[in-house]
């Protein structure tokens, strides 16, 4: 008689038994992950395949108990690891082990134009994500900065969709190295907070195409994404959580896109369009507004006992079904049933290095004059100097609020703390009062905010304290608040909320030298720029926002931060607005927004050159404490054959006396094209990092895609015959080098 030996397999506190004759493929390592999908699905019953395809909690699914796999378990954020909830409440579970880091926002980390960083960046969120048991992180976000009035842009990378591209690339390298999935959100067009679950967009192809898409598709195509998170909104007047466009047609069959798509939190609509419109995981809020807290309330979603009675009833095979699960599985044997997964590690030093020197290059110097009769400029802020810090985003926490992106830190450093570190002479007064609120999701932090004093009595104190002052910091700006940089609500006005104008013009009639910190993620608008002696853009930027403000403002660090958008100087010179194309209107008799993008391709510094609207600050701009110079560019070509690249090297000179970085950037200029384009385009860069008097080679390459537009009447990429023009500088509106080629299409 044959012996037969039983194993038995301890996989992740679940006993799995087998023989060693017939020991499952799922489990052996050596097996393609695809054989092990198959045949790990090909065990599965239907209440385990229908189990693993919806939520089980707020933020986790059901993994398969009886074949070995753990649950699945997501968690926010873009920009650090959101505290442990109930299982069924968005309030905390009040443990104490799950503080984190707080990352710079992502508009902070696209202002460093620096993919290196991006890539520490994510590997950095993917340590701390292994620690806490997360399998995949919801994020990085890349829907395009179209308005500065939506809430949620500071989760966001920037107007420009090269930008957005390079950056969110390697994040998702870096984060995906560690095991953690990357869960690219919010697919797509999803660029209205207020009724998102309501507003269809209208937008014609050729935009969608080369605006608001091409972030996701190289999320897709090159930093091989294991997840996507459909949006809220609707497309073609299908919700985004189950678009048939782009889902099947465009992100699974033309990307080829192998991972699973998890729809927002609430944001599946209907069980049929969520079968065959390319849903793979539901999620949702409370209990996704369904049943509202019942019994088992996570099996009547959409995908649970719903599908599966259609199944029963013979409306639809499991064809759809089992496509889902091979989804679901295959993200699992990435993530959780991946052995080789390295360790996790929280709240390390190296992670507090790496965001702080992400905010450091991120921060951007907007202005900086020269000081009467003297060569010398306003910043950096000498050591023995007298400050007044006037403001209340010097004292409030900015990791709190925000919507889904609140964290609950070890530690943040604000940045009044962090002035008085570095300087000697620091004196404080409050300025305006805003937002009191230091709590979010059952995390209170941070010192009392409370203050009655009218805003005269605020402004005559900060005017007193001003006088024995030798410089006057304002931080001002948005915040977390509703109606500010949140999530659920757009801004109502460009505008500083607060009274802080009044503020500004107060203390600029002071003679002191004031330079004003704006702490946001979105632009605003600034009257009294002509009288304030320095600007700086130090957006949300997590745990060492002190230590990296004051590193910038003495000079400790040299700024070398730029815009990934255009800062207009007023509302009413953004293209969405100037065309009564935002918020939309709505539809008669339906629940539903329909807002049209009219102002098409023409997004950003693309609408601002179209229009010849003169920016407050240009797209890819920023200061310097040094100066720099492009004394020669040559191209390796004159013509560019179809299937060739075409290289610019341009040489980058140091000319001042401190190191420093400068971000080369060229734009293309198509002479002559059948259909209108942009004066230019972004299609490379690269962030150079200089001594003084020293140069460096830069050499920046296009191919085809570069010179590319979309030809929505073939339904194609297209680059035709013609001249084009390499214009090279370090922003949109200072173009230092131009160069000629001709591109010839076989």
């Amino acid at each position: 008689m044959r012996f037969i030996q039983t194993l038995t397999i301890l996989l992740c506190g679940v006993v799995v038994t087998a023989t060693a004759q017939t020991q499952p493929v799922y489990l052996d390592e050596s097996r393609s992950i695809e054989e092990r999908v198959e045949d790990a699905l090909s065990r599965m019953t239907l209440d385990e395949k229908i189990a693993v395809i919806h939520a089980q909690s707020k933020f986790s699914s059901a993994g398969v108990k009886r074949l070995g796999f753990p649950d699945l378990w997501t968690d926010d954020g873009p920009h650090g690891v959101r505290p442990d909830v109930l299982w069924d409440e968005w309030e905390q579970a009040g443990q104490t082990n799950d503080s984190c880091v707080a990352f710079p926002a992502l508009t902070c980390l696209a202002a460093t134009w620096n993919p290196t960083l991006a890539r520490r960046y994510g590997e950095s969120l993917g340590e701390e994500a292994l620690y806490r048991n997360k399998n995949v992180m919801l994020g990085p976000g890349v829907n395009i900065y179209r308005t500065p009035l939506n809430g949620r842009n500071f989760e966001y990378m920037g107007e420009d969709p090269w930008l957005a591209s390079r950056m969110v690339v390697p994040y998702i390298q870096g984060l995906q190295s560690k095991g953690v999935a990357a869960c690219v959100k919010h697919y797509a067009l999803n660029n209205d907070e207020d009724y998102r679950h309501q507003v269809n967009v209208i937008v014609s192809d050729r935009a969608l195409r080369e605006i608001y898409l091409p972030a996701f598709e190289a999320a897709v195509k090159e930093g091989k994404t294991w997840a996507v998170m459909g949006a809220y909104n609707l497309y073609k007047n299908q919700h985004n959580c189950h678009n048939n466009i782009l889902l099947n047609k465009i992100l699974k069959q033309e990307w080829g896109f192998d991972g699973v798509v998890i729809s927002d939190w609430g944001g599946a609509h209907n069980t049929e369009e969520a079968i065959t419109n390319g849903l793979d995981l539901e999620f949702g809020t409370w209990t996704d507004g369904l049943t509202m807290g019942a019994t088992n309330a996570y099996d009547n979603y959409y995908l649970a006992n719903a599908y599966k009675r259609l199944i029963q009833e013979g409306k639809y095979t499991t064809r759809e079904l089992d496509e889902k699960v091979r989804r679901v599985l295959r993200l699992m044997f990435r993530t959780n049933m991946n052995r080789q997964r390295p360790y996790g590690a929280m709240c390390s030093e190296a992670h507090y290095a790496t965001a702080r020197e992400v905010a450091q290059e991120g921060i951007v110097l907007l202005k900086n004059s020269l000081l009467s009769s003297s060569e010398r400029r306003v910043l950096p802020i000498p050591a023995d100097a007298r400050i007044l810090v006037v403001g209340e985003n010097a004292i409030k926490m900015m990791t709190v609020g925000g919507g889904s992106s609140s964290l609950k830190v070890q530690r943040e450093v604000l940045p009044l703390d962090g002035m008085r570190e570095r300087f000697a002479h620091v004196d404080y007064a409050r300025g305006y009062v805003g937002d009191t609120v230091q709590s979010y999701n059952g995390v209170t932090v941070g010192r009392s905010l409370y203050d009655l004093r009218s805003p005269e009595d605020l402004i005559a104190e900060a005017l007193e304290k001003a006088k024995s002052a030798d410089y006057v910091v304002v931080f001002g700006g948005l915040n977390k608040a509703d109606y500010q940089d949140c999530e659920g609500h757009d801004r109502k006005e460009y505008g500083l909320p607060y009274g802080q104008d009044a503020l500004v013009e107060a203390l600029v009639k002071t003679g002191k030298r004031v330079v004003f910190v704006n702490i946001s993620g979105n632009a605003v608008a600034m009257p009294w720029l002509d009288r304030v002696d320095a600007v700086v853009q130090g957006w949300f930027i997590g745990s060492e926002s002190g230590h990296a403000l004051a590193d910038v403002l003495s000079g400790d660090v040299n700024p070398s931060g730029k815009l990934p958008y255009t800062w207009y100087q007023r509302l009413e010179d953004t293209g969405a607005h100037a065309l009564g194309a935002y918020p939309g209107v709505w539809r008669a008799g339906h629940q539903v927004i329909d807002e049209e993008y009219k102002e098409g391709i023409f997004v950003g510094y693309r609408w601002a050159e179209l229009k010849r609207i003169r920016p407050l600050f240009a797209f890819g701009y920023g200061l310097s404490y040094s100066s720099f110079a492009l004394e020669e560019a040559t191209a390796d070509k004159k013509e560019m054959h179809d299937g060739e690249r075409i290289s610019f090297t341009v040489t980058v000179r140091n000319t001042g006396s401190r190191a420093g970085a400068e971000t080369v950037q060229l734009y293309v200029t198509d002479k002559k094209c059948s259909l209108p384009r942009p004066v230019k385009e972004l299609k490379a860069f690269q962030k150079v990092f200089l001594q003084p008097g020293e140069s460096k080679a830069v050499v920046l390459t296009l191919d085809k895609r570069s010179l590319s537009f979309f030809d929505d009447r073939i339904q194609q990429w297209s680059a035709e015959t013609g001249e084009f023009e390499a214009r090279i500088g370090f922003s949109s509106d200072n173009i230092i080098k131009k160069l000629s080629f001709r591109f010839i299409k076989d």
